[in-house]
């Protein structure tokens, strides 16, 4: 097949251009800055920020191959913090790269597919786009935006025999973690002083979390899979557990369990 990867540069995006690349499937995959390249893998350097950028990639793809059978939107990014002392140019930021730049590729891919009258989108959401995060606001707004698209998307294109598939992984082990942008100064932590003791229990979550080849297992298979589910929470058991009480718990419960767990 032919795959094309947003962000493959670390994290989820390097693992899966591995696993895939394994696979023998033909796979592109975007980055913003130069890596250490993995054999049989096609780098195109590309910002998702830019329509300019986002159209080249996709256009090289069709050009050298002529379709495209998959395309996976990972590139993303998170800002931590109370959302009052959060900027709007932060909140600008955290949409434009992790909600604008899958749209932005859409709109390139989903022609291709929609003239192939096939194909398979497969998005990386988040928990954090099932469940409003304290202190992680803008990027759980940015994966609920993620959400709605997909879940509108999936419907539109289902009699153009493509598929649209949202992955939503827990706590992995990362660079994401060291690469958060996090408002951080002695007035967030005078205002919320329970900021700083959510922020560590989020670091190390996520430094003990799944490593990123446990989400690449799973994208192999479901890029194999004929039909393939909505959705996938790809995550511990606990976290798993999590998803479920949302759905089932009055939300001022599940908002007490939420407090307890980051200490507010």
């Amino acid at each position: 097949m032919i795959i094309l990867i947003t962000g493959i540069s670390s994290g989820f995006g390097e693992a899966m251009a591995r696993r895939l690349t394994a696979d023998g499937h033909t796979v592109y995959g975007t980055c913003r800055r130069t890596v250490e390249p993995i054999p049989g893998v096609r780098y195109i350097k590309a910002e998702v920020t830019s329509d300019e950028d986002c159209r080249n990639a996709v256009e090289k793809v069709l050009e050298e191959q002529g379709r495209i059978d998959v395309f996976i939107n990972n590139a993303g990014m998170g800002i931590g913090g109370p959302l009052e002392f959060s900027s709007l140019e932060q909140a600008q930021r955290q949409m434009d790269v992790n909600w604008m730049g899958m749209v932005r590729f859409l709109h390139y891919v989903i022609p291709a597919m929609r003239s192939q009258k096939s194909g398979k989108i497969i998005c990386v959401s988040s928990i954090g786009g099932l469940m409003g995060l304290p202190f992680q606001g803008l990027y759980s707004a940015s994966k609920f935006a993620i959400e709605g698209y997909c879940e509108a998307l999936r419907l539109e294109l289902k009699s153009h025999g493509i598929k649209v598939v949202v992955i939503e992984p827990g706590d992995f082990s990362t660079s994401f973690t060291a690469s958060r942008d996090s408002v951080c100064s002695p007035e967030v932590s005078a205002a919320y002083p329970a900021w700083d003791r959510s922020l560590k229990s989020i670091e190390k979550d996520e430094t003990g979390g799944l490593k990123p080849v446990v989400l690449a297992d799973k994208i192999s298979k479901i890029v194999r899979a004929r039909n393939p589910r909505y959705h996938y929470i790809i995550s511990t058991l606990e976290q798993r557990l999590s998803v479920f009480l949302k759905a089932v718990l009055p939300p001022s419960w599940f908002a007490s369990i939420l407090s307890s767990y980051y200490k507010l």
